[in-house]
């Protein structure tokens, strides 16, 4: 296929439906496979030893429990993994569109009706079901960025005809998702730029875009007093009333930052042993937003490096692999976006439990504790196998 072909591009973009049928091949890459498999093991492991003090001393529910429930959301995360790695990924990035108008429509009715957890109204209530929102724009929003990219390659340095709708998706869900998530957001614009990069899209543009949103975080700074106290408490500087006292506050962003030092100076080497980590007892969160500090302490920088290891196998293998494999343009902005989101949440989450950058709430895809967000990770990883299933066809037919 040649990617300069308008008429090949809209072919396969704009009519997915009309594309030729994708055989199933034998398997996925077996790396990122495999990488997301114990990834998912380390999760398991540490979130039951992360969770046990809170589940029987403020909870009063057996550590089972969550277990079971980590479990059964981990596996539902590797059915939407099966299943989205099965379907052509033309046909996701077709009903992207849908999906991102629904998903933005969540995440307006959280600002209404949202669940507070933690200081911040993420989460929405739909019966039984706590989802968040900004989980399901991220998905959609990337993918629906990569149709966007690909179907403009032609006029990709026109303002009027291929920067502007992309605007249209992207400011809208940024803010929105940034209100209450300025940490979700900052990994959202990084990706979707990263792939505006690769797609060509010209600097001015994506400097200018990148430039208004960051007035924008500052002017969210601003007017979030809690906000502000986590940014000086990481920098240090103590320049705003309030954040001195981080340190001292159970629960407060300094203290949490230094109890997850604290963990990576008792693991050492080869760790304290799997579930006899004692930071735990400290963290506010050691399950979800400071896991990696749970590995750390319990197998050391042995198993902290290892798992770092496993997001850089998934980031190579995505870029240098899939990406530079992929068919057609759709399936290499796809392959660069999904890769870059799925890294960065990873080597943020361990940046924060190292206190190279503030405290965020991002969890470690397939490890920290989670529904919403392990689902979205299922979802993103399958389309990424799918585009390699795509692109071993391609190289078997140039053999052919």
């Amino acid at each position: 296929m040649s990617w300069n072909s308008e008429k090949n591009v809209t072919s396969q973009i704009g009519r997915p439906e009309q594309a030729t049928p994708m055989p199933q091949l034998r398997s996925s890459d077996k790396y990122v496979l495999w990488s997301v498999a114990v990834l998912a093991a380390f999760g398991v492991v540490a979130v039951y030893s992360a969770i046990t003090f809170l589940a029987v001393s403020r909870v009063g529910i057996p550590a089972e429990s969550f277990l079971y429930r980590h479990l059964v959301r981990t596996g539902i995360a590797f059915v939407a993994i099966i299943v989205f790695s099965r379907i052509d990924y033309h046909r996701v990035a077709a009903w992207s569109r849908p999906a991102l108008v629904v998903s933005l429509g969540l995440l307006v009715l959280v600002q209404v009706i949202g669940v507070k957890t933690g200081g911040a109204e993420r989460w929405l209530r739909i019966g039984p079901l706590s989802i968040q929102p900004s989980d399901l724009v991220r998905v959609a929003l990337v993918i629906y960025v990569g149709f966007l990219l690909a179907s403009k390659q032609l006029y990709i340095s026109s303002f009027r005809r291929a920067f502007i709708p992309l605007l249209i998706w992207i400011i809208p869900a940024v803010l929105l998702i940034g209100v209450e998530d300025l940490s979700t957001a900052a990994m959202v614009l990084g990706s979707v730029l990263f792939m505006c990069f690769v797609a060509r899209t010209r600097i001015a543009h994506l400097s200018s875009l990148a430039l208004a949103l960051a007035l924008c975080a500052s002017l969210f700074l601003y007017v979030s007093p809690e906000r502000l106290v986590r940014v000086t408490n990481w920098v240090e500087t103590g320049m705003f009333a309030g954040a001195e006292q981080g340190e001292g506050d159970i629960g407060g962003e300094g203290y949490q930052a230094r109890q997850a030092r604290i963990a990576f100076a008792m693991g050492g080497l080869t760790g304290r042993g799997p579930g006899k980590s004692v930071q735990r007892d400290f963290l506010p969160a050691p399950y979800n937003d400071f896991i990696f500090a749970i590995v750390a302490e319990e197998y050391g920088m042995v198993g902290a490096v290892s798992l770092l290891f496993l997001f850089c196998v998934l980031l190579f293998r995505g870029f240098m692999r899939i990406a530079r494999a992929a068919p057609d343009p759709l399936g290499l902005f796809l392959a660069v976006g999904i890769t870059t989101m799925i890294a960065l949440y990873g080597f943020v989450n361990a940046g924060v439990a190292c206190s190279l950058f503030p405290v965020t709430g991002l969890p470690m895809p397939f490890v920290s504790y989670g529904g919403t967000s392990l689902l979205a990770s299922g979802v993103l990883i399958g389309v990424l196998l799918n585009i390699s299933r795509s692109g071993q066809l391609d190289q078997m037919r140039v053999i052919a």
